[in-house]
């Protein structure tokens, strides 16, 4: 299997999505403002460039990524 390659904003991108996720899971009192920033950084990342891209198809493959932390960048 070939693996993708992701330019730094979009790994840092997911990051913060995954954190402001968590966050909401463990803060419902801070709910509202996280469910705005979780919406925005959403949009940000349908929308990054990278995705118009051929191989830009790689969206399961960020998540994991992002998700092995700075090592796995």
């Amino acid at each position: 299997m070939v693996s993708a390659r992701f330019p730094p904003d979009l790994i840092e991108l997911q990051r913060a999505h995954n954190r402001t996720y968590e966050a909401l899971a463990d803060r419902p009192e801070d709910a509202a403002v996280l469910r705005r920033r979780l919406l925005r950084l959403s949009t940000r990342l349908f929308w990054h460039p990278y995705f118009d891209s051929p191989g830009g198809a790689a969206r399961p493959e960020l998540r994991r990524r992002a998700r092995e932390g700075p090592a796995g960048a």
